[in-house]
């Protein structure tokens, strides 16, 4: 009985001295905010636990979403002994002895076991394969928790087994909520806390991104500086004082990088100038090497504008040479006015459909001989013997410097001038010579010398 007693105290120290996101991990699926879809009343992965099921998974989410809280309420609700490792740290032989102990407690005892592995996606395709047998036969059921795409980085037989459950970051909401339980409840801040003013709160769930973990941490700073300075409140101010700077969720090689220069590119093309420089400001404070963000301008310059406005593509081209130059800070005013100047110019994609469209043409079989008046004949003896050039007629020699003669084997029409801006000049003038040149065939007469 001592030693119960002796365990008890020693546990409840422990827990005190957990962090605030530790200790306020919910302790059922009624406090499991913002995942609604998943665990809501209803939904089907809720259903499933409480008809004591439960299915090899991959919760696939940004971080602070409650990834790991759910796979061990999830073993609670089924009754299953949780094994929890860490693809960082956990080797083959960590995997094998959790699956070989799952195995005998399944035979011995009729206890099954849900292993969680965190980050599985740092698990190369080999360490991913020693997980396969288990998860097939059902000696174990596997729930992976990563921020990254499991759709890139699992293998394709271990994921066909195993369900992928998307966990979105939290909303306002869901922030708001875990914030004032952290608050109120005795295994959070209970009757210490000082009172958190609406403005506080905002900020934090401004700054948060998101993410639980971070809230939470923040929420934990603030009072620990009120407790220090004798504050009764804790309003915008003090907040400012007590948390960090805000940090931004961001990986240069992963689905943030990704997720945000697809939106930064939309943007632009969208002619959305203000979005385009947001996503830009994040980019940079994530850490986004500049070159990568002047490739993608340069690339939307021809793309995106091309002849709608011929000048996208020089500024695009300078902005990329100043992040060659300059480096940050001082290229970020660069890539600032480049992105300004491509979301408001006209846009047009005239140039890539007519490549796309000559590219098929070729794909599909066309014609690929060159016709021999369009041929070289650096030779005397290609002209003569071979007919190479004979009969090709030098533009410059007709008026406008303009004559149409057969430019490929079989005629065939890729560009149609669509667009905005200067597009549309560019295909009224080329019409305008098409259709003048039926008149006047002959060539101009020479300067005279």
């Amino acid at each position: 009985m001592t030693d119960d007693l002796f365990e008890h105290a020693s546990a409840e120290r422990r827990a005190a001295d957990m962090p605030l996101a530790a200790r306020m991990r919910p302790a059922s699926l009624d406090e499991f905010e913002g995942h609604a879809a998943l665990v809501g009343p209803g939904a089907p992965l809720r259903t499933a636990l409480e008809r004591n099921e439960v299915w090899s998974a991959v919760l696939w989410g940004p971080p602070g979403t409650g990834k790991t809280s759910l796979a061990r309420m999830a073993a609670n609700l089924v009754q299953r002994r949780f094994v929890e490792l860490s693809a960082v740290s956990a080797t083959v032989r960590d995997v094998r002895a959790a699956i070989a102990q799952a195995a005998d407690d399944r035979r011995l005892y009729d206890r099954r076991t849900l292993v969680f592995l965190d980050e599985i996606h740092r698990f190369n395709r080999a360490q991913q394969d020693v997980l396969l047998p288990a998860v097939e036969d059902g000696a174990i059921a596997l729930w992976g928790a990563t921020t990254e795409n499991p759709y890139f980085e699992l293998n394709a037989p271990l994921l066909s087994r195993m369900r992928v459950l998307r966990m979105q970051e939290l909303d306002a909401d869901a922030l708001r909520a875990i914030i004032a339980r952290a608050v109120a409840s005795p295994r959070g801040l209970g009757g210490e806390a000082p009172s958190f003013e609406e403005g506080a709160v905002q900020a934090v769930v401004a700054g948060a991104g998101g993410d639980a973990r971070v809230a939470l941490n923040w929420i934990e700073a603030a009072a620990a500086y009120a407790r220090q300075h004798g504050l009764a409140a804790v309003d915008a101010d003090v907040m400012a004082h007590a948390a960090l700077a805000r940090q931004v969720r961001y990986d240069r090689a992963a689905d943030e990088h990704y997720d945000t220069i697809s939106a930064y590119i939309k943007s632009v093309r969208g002619s959305d100038p203000d979005a385009a420089l947001f996503w830009l400001a994040k980019m940079l404070a994530g850490g986004e090497a500049p070159e990568f963000i002047a490739r993608r301008i340069v690339i939307l310059a021809s793309e995106d504008i091309g002849n709608a406005d011929p000048q996208a593509l020089p500024l695009a081209i300078a902005a990329s040479s100043a992040v060659e130059r300059l480096g940050l800070p001082e290229a970020k005013f660069a890539l600032a006015q480049a992105t300004i100047y491509l979301a408001a110019a006209p846009k047009s994609n005239a140039a890539g459909r007519a490549l796309h469209a000559a590219a098929a043409a070729v794909q599909r079989g066309a014609d690929l001989s060159v016709p021999l008046h369009l041929r070289g004949a650096a030779h005397p003896g290609l002209r003569g013997a071979h007919g190479q050039s004979r009969g090709y007629q030098y533009p410059h020699d007709y008026p406008d410097n303009f004559v149409q003669q057969p430019y490929m084997p079989q005629p065939q029409q890729f560009y149609d001038g669509r667009g905005s801006g200067c597009e549309p000049q560019l295909w009224e003038r080329l019409q305008r010579l098409r259709a003048s040149d039926q008149k006047r065939q002959r060539p101009r007469k020479p300067d005279p010398a």
